[in-house]
């Protein structure tokens, strides 16, 4: 193609095609359904590398890819590229024109002086907006290939400096796509092979002259599915998938049964094709012999897309109307928490740590900032604490930024971050579905993470992260993410960037008022307007039970195994009470009254451990300077995974003992003075039994505390 001819075309402005190949329908894609586009990436330095490639190559009349080759060249330079691999293949070999088809079994080589991209069928060439030497067309082609073209997108990167091509088999592999990588010992320039392999992510450690082989095999095994596949039904699959699950289960410890089986099913064949297995049964005793196979499903799994300030629109968001917010209200000794669930590499927690450092540099105000950075994966971990970035990953971060935050290393091909930002981060490996959350946070971000579980496991998870928030805490989901149906539980900041306000009254007044019953901690009656209850036909039951609760049954509190109340019944505020000061959230270990506190603690620790019921009886209770007493009875409740992430909630019965009854106990303190006094043998009796009762109440109620200081430090420690 000659100068003259790309001149005299429109070339495409680089934004408008990277969100044209963005937005693309998934039913609109591509019409290169047919064919696999292998993008192969190599420095100015890397043509003994494409000529072993092609070499490689057995020579086949159709073998359903097009190749796309993205060379590293000066703006000047005339490529040899297309004659010299003219000479080892017999395929059509074109340099790129601006919107040319691609076509099965050619060969495509980029033109000096442009980036490329892949949309619908079409190469699109574009001017470049970095200068020479920062220029990374290879992770810029990858990306658009693996948007275009998802699982069948296919990316080699061969010989070449620097960590180009590294984002774009990130991007690669997060559609399902392959990725070959050429053995570092093999290259001339091992800079980009190198740089690929640390991400955990390349399929194949090939020489370039082998490479051809594994590839046509991949490909071929991806459009003739296996007989054995085609004649099993549901149940079979069913059953295999459930072997796999189990497998993997026991090997690492974390359960995808909960994942979408559509991401789970894609995974497989792509390590069905990986293997050259025939049979999903086989690669389920291939799984058994072979645990570094585990390993490798287990890590395609888990693989994540993520890069600094990814959506840029979401963070200019979030650093606009949420973060200033969390320090308005902020005294000098409070603590910001924040968690990012599902961190991968770092790059999004990090890049919400550099929004927090702004923001207190632009108010020169100082904070003590927890940013709680999780991830399943221990290799992604590893990587995040580093904090060691190739210079690819950040490309997309502002000069100014990038100056003030991270410091070059190694010729500039990677950064790393400044020990300031690294400091307010504690990462951690975690399986947020099964281990305990964080709490008390301001915010929470989880983004690109629900769209791979069930509806079920994300209504879980929607419940959890409301239960870690604080009381107007802010929720950050990914663009395809929402609350779902749990709108009660959340108020909406900014509907298209996903972000979310806690509603810290969910499971509290707002809650109770939304049942129709008062809820109140005092004993005032509610007046309830009957124009606001809704009319509705119920059964004759129906009505009786629930006048019976409503009119027989005793106030009751249903709460969590930490104290936290979902749900108050009756009057309350003879037990419970309102503590002085900001009121953070309900919790009725906090709130039960003088008399019941002791009491209730030790019977909840009882009950949560045997899952029985207890009793407590005959229980004085200080309200209003005067004492009432009452009969406890805590009953543990199993729930549904639906209603609940917790496996049991605990009710509290407060029966208030009859005036007769109380008449006939005598009301003593807790140290009756000693005094001579003429008492008959009944009543000294009593009040021996009385003393003997508070002082075992006193001690079980020492060894509850004990038992209870030992968790904590264990888990300190832990």
């Amino acid at each position: 193609m000659s100068k003259k001819k790309v001149a005299n075309r429109p070339v495409k402005n680089r934004d408008n095609v990277s969100d044209k190949v963005s937005r693309v329908p998934e039913n609109e894609m591509s019409a290169n359904k047919n064919f696999h586009i292998v993008g192969i990436g190599a420095s100015a330095g890397g043509l003994k590398a494409f000529e072993e490639f092609f070499k490689g190559i057995p020579v086949k009349a159709d073998i359903n890819m097009a190749f796309v080759l993205v060379q590293h060249l000066a703006p000047d330079h005339k490529s040899i590229l297309a004659e010299l691999i003219r000479r080892y293949t017999s395929m059509p070999v074109f340099e790129v024109e601006d919107g040319i088809k691609v076509q099965p079994n050619c060969i495509y080589i980029i033109p000096p002086k442009f980036d490329m991209a892949f949309c619908t069928g079409t190469l699109e060439l574009l001017e470049p907006i970095s200068p020479h030497g920062q220029r990374l067309p290879i992770d810029f082609f990858f990306r658009s290939l693996a948007h275009d073209q998802q699982e069948r997108s296919i990316g080699l990167v061969l010989s070449g400096t620097g960590s180009d091509g590294t984002l774009g088999i990130r991007a690669i592999k997060g559609e399902g796509g392959m990725v070959m990588v050429q053995a570092p010992e093999s290259a001339e320039f091992d800079g980009m092979p190198q740089s690929a392999i640390t991400t955990g992510m390349v399929d194949y450690e090939l020489s370039p002259a082998k490479m051809g082989a594994h590839l046509i095999a991949y490909v071929e095994h991806f459009y003739n599915k296996t007989p054995r596949s085609l004649i099993l039904n549901r149940s079979q699959k069913d059953s295999v998938l459930k072997k796999i699950l189990i497998l993997l289960r026991n090997h690492t410890s974390h359960d995808f049964s909960q994942y979408k089986s559509s991401t789970i099913n894609r995974r497989i064949e792509r390590r069905l094709a990986v293997n050259q297995i025939q049979d999903i049964t086989h690669y389920v005793q291939f799984l058994q012999r072979t645990p570094m196979e585990i390993d490798a499903l287990f890590y395609d799994l888990l693989i994540g897309v993520t890069h600094f300030f990814r959506d840029a629109q979401a963070f200019m968001d979030l650093e606009k109307y949420v973060i200033p917010k969390l320090f308005a209200d902020a005294s000098a000794d409070n603590v910001i928490r924040v968690w990012s669930v599902g961190c991968s590499t770092g790059e999004e927690a990090y890049s919400i740590a550099i929004l927090l450092r702004e923001h207190m540099d632009l108010i020169k105000k100082e904070y003590k900032v927890q940013l709680f950075a999780t991830d399943i994966d221990s290799r992604a971990i590893a990587t995040a604490r580093a904090g060691r970035y190739p210079a690819s990953a950040v490309k997309d971060i502002s000069p100014e930024r990038l100056q003030r935050f991270f410091s070059a290393e190694i010729d500039g091909s990677v950064y790393r971050i400044h020990k300031v930002i690294r400091d307010m981060l504690i990462f951690s490996e975690q399986d947020v579905i099964k281990d305990p959350p964080f709490s008390r946070l301001d915010l929470l971000c989880c983004r690109n993470l629900l769209i791979y579980l069930n509806p079920e496991l994300q209504k879980k998870l929607i419940t959890l992260f409301h239960f870690a928030l604080r009381p107007d805490g802010v929720l950050m989901l990914g663009t395809s993410e929402g609350v779902g149906k749990a709108n009660g539980m959340f108020e909406v900041i900014n509907r298209k960037q996903k972000l979310f306000k806690c509603k810290g009254d969910y499971f509290g007044m707002a809650h109770l008022a939304s049942h129709n019953y008062s809820g109140v901690l005092h004993n005032n009656k509610t007046n309830i307007d009957k124009q606001s209850i809704p009319r509705s036909h119920i059964s004759f039951r129906e009505l009786t039970e629930r006048t019976l609760i409503n009119k027989l049954a005793p106030a009751s509190v249903l709460f969590r195994a930490n104290g936290d109340i979902l749900y108050l019944h009756g009057q309350s505020g003879a037990f419970l009470e309102l503590l002085p000061g900001k009121v953070v959230i309900n919790n009725v270990l906090k709130m039960a009254r003088e008399g019941l506190r002791h009491q209730l603690k030790q019977a909840l620790h009882m009950a949560v451990d045997t899952k029985n019921i207890v009793r407590c009886s005959n229980l004085k209770v200080k309200s209003n300077d005067d004492f009432q007493h009452f009969n406890m009875t805590l009953c543990p409740v199993m729930v549904d995974a639906s209603v609940s992430l917790d496996f049991y909630l605990y009710l509290m019965l407060m029966e208030d003992l009859p005036s007769e009854q109380e008449a006939i106990r005598p009301i003593k303190s807790a140290l009756p003075k000693l005094e001579i006094v003429d008492r008959n043998d009944s009543e000294l009796k009593l009040q021996v039994a009385e003393l003997q009762d508070e002082l075992r109440i006193k001690i079980d109620y020492l060894q509850v505390t004990k038992d209870e200081l030992e968790t904590a430090n264990e888990e300190l420690m832990s």
